[in-house]
C-alpha cells in the first residue's frame, strides 16, 4: 500500500453535498495551494500536487463549483525528476466567493491559514477535509516504523487537522519545519482511523491484512526459531548420551547393567537420533519420557565413572 494507491481511492470518491465539496477544496488548497499576485488587483490561485489522480480530483472539484482551471506539469529539479501538476485559477469575482465560501480566501481575497468553523461544521465536511488534506499534502510510509504525514502550508493548518482527528478519537501530532507544517502519525491504530475518516476503506483493509501477515509471520518466524533451538539441544543430549554407553560398552558394563538401564543403553546405541518421546515408545513394556531421562541420565553417570578410572 503505497501514498499513491490511496490518493488514486480517495480521488475515486465524489462529494455529493455543495458543503463537502468545499470542504475538500478547501483542504487542497491549505495543504498545496498558493497565492500569486500579480499587481494591478489581478491575482491568480495555483495548486501544486504530486500525483496526477489529486490533480484530476481538484480540476473535477473546481469545475463543479463552475470555476475555470489549467492544468500544467512540470518536472521538479529534485534528484528523482518527479512529475508534478500545476491547477492554475484566474482571479475573478466569482472565484474569490467561491474560496472565500470554501475558507482559502477571505473577502478581501487575503489568504486565509485555515478555514472558519462552518467550512467544517458537519462530520461529512470533517472526513471531506482530511480526504483533501491527504490528496494535497499527504504521505505513508507503511514499513516497519509506520509514518502518516498531512503536509499543510502553515501551522494553524495542520493545527486543525489534528482538531478534526481527535474529535474522532484519533491522535495526530504536530511539527512545524522551515517550508511547511505537518500533522503525523506513528502508530498503526492512529493511521488506520484517519484513513478510515478520509474515505480510504481499502487502504485501511489493506494495513489491516499486512497487519495480520506480519504478525502471522513473526510468529511462524519464533516457532521455527524455537523449534531449531529445541532440536539442537536434543541433538547434543543425544551425543553426549550415545557416548556414555559407548564408553560403558567399551568397559564390559553394559551386561552388569540392571535390566530398564540395559535396554534404554541398546535403544539409545541402535536409535542415535531418536528423541526421548521416541525411545519411550520402543521399550517393553512402554514408559514415559521422563523414565527415560531418568535412566539415560544415570547412564551418563555411571560413564563418568568409567571415564576416571579408565587408564589415559
Amino acid at each position: 500500500m503505497t501514498s499513491e494507491d490511496i490518493r488514486e481511492e480517495l480521488a475515486r470518491i465524489a462529494p455529493v453535498r455543495a458543503c463537502d465539496r468545499l470542504a475538500e477544496l478547501s483542504a487542497l488548497f491549505h495543504s498545496a495551494g498558493n497565492l500569486h499576485l500579480r499587481g494591478k488587483g489581478k491575482w491568480a490561485l495555483h495548486l501544486d500536487l504530486a500525483s496526477g489522480a489529486a490533480a484530476r480530483r481538484a480540476f473535477s472539484l473546481l469545475r463543479d463549483v463552475e470555476i475555470r482551471s489549467e492544468i500544467r506539469t512540470y518536472r521538479r529539479r529534485a534528484f528523482d525528476r518527479a512529475t508534478r501538476f500545476q491547477l492554475h485559477v484566474e482571479g475573478s469575482d466569482e472565484a474569490l466567493r467561491i474560496f472565500a465560501a470554501a475558507g482559502v480566501l477571505d473577502r478581501g481575497g487575503r489568504p486565509l491559514e485555515r478555514p472558519p468553523r462552518r467550512v467544517i461544521a458537519r462530520a461529512c465536511c470533517r472526513s471531506a477535509y482530511l480526504r483533501g488534506a491527504f490528496l494535497g499534502g499527504g504521505s505513508l510510509s507503511a514499513h516497519r516504523s509506520p509514518h502518516l504525514e498531512l503536509r499543510t502550508a502553515a501551522i494553524e493548518s495542520a493545527t486543525l487537522l489534528s482538531e478534526l482527528a481527535g474529535a474522532s478519537d484519533t491522535q495526530l501530532s504536530i511539527v512545524e519545519r522551515p517550508t511547511y507544517a505537518a500533522a503525523y502519525a506513528k502508530s498503526w491504530d492512529s493511521i488506520e482511523s484517519v484513513l478510515a475518516l478520509a474515505g480510504a476503506a481499502e487502504a485501511v483493509l489493506a494495513l489491516e491484512e499486512r497487519a495480520v501477515v506480519t504478525a502471522t509471520s513473526g510468529h511462524a518466524n519464533r516457532r521455527a526459531n524455537a523449534d531449531h533451538a529445541n532440536l539442537v539441544r536434543t541433538s547434543k543430549a543425544a551425543q553426549l548420551q550415545l557416548e556414555a554407553v559407548r564408553r560403558l560398552k567399551a568397559a564390559g558394563r553394559i551386561e552388569r547393567l540392571e535390566a530398564p538401564l540395559r535396554e534404554v543403553a541398546e535403544l539409545r546405541l541402535h536409535h542415535p537420533t531418536e528423541s526421548l518421546r521416541e525411545l519411550a515408545a520402543r521399550t517393553d513394556p512402554p514408559v514415559t519420557r521422563a523414565a527415560v531421562h531418568r535412566r539415560l541420565h544415570r547412564l551418563e553417570e555411571l560413564a563418568s565413572g568409567v571415564g576416571a578410572s579408565m587408564p589415559r
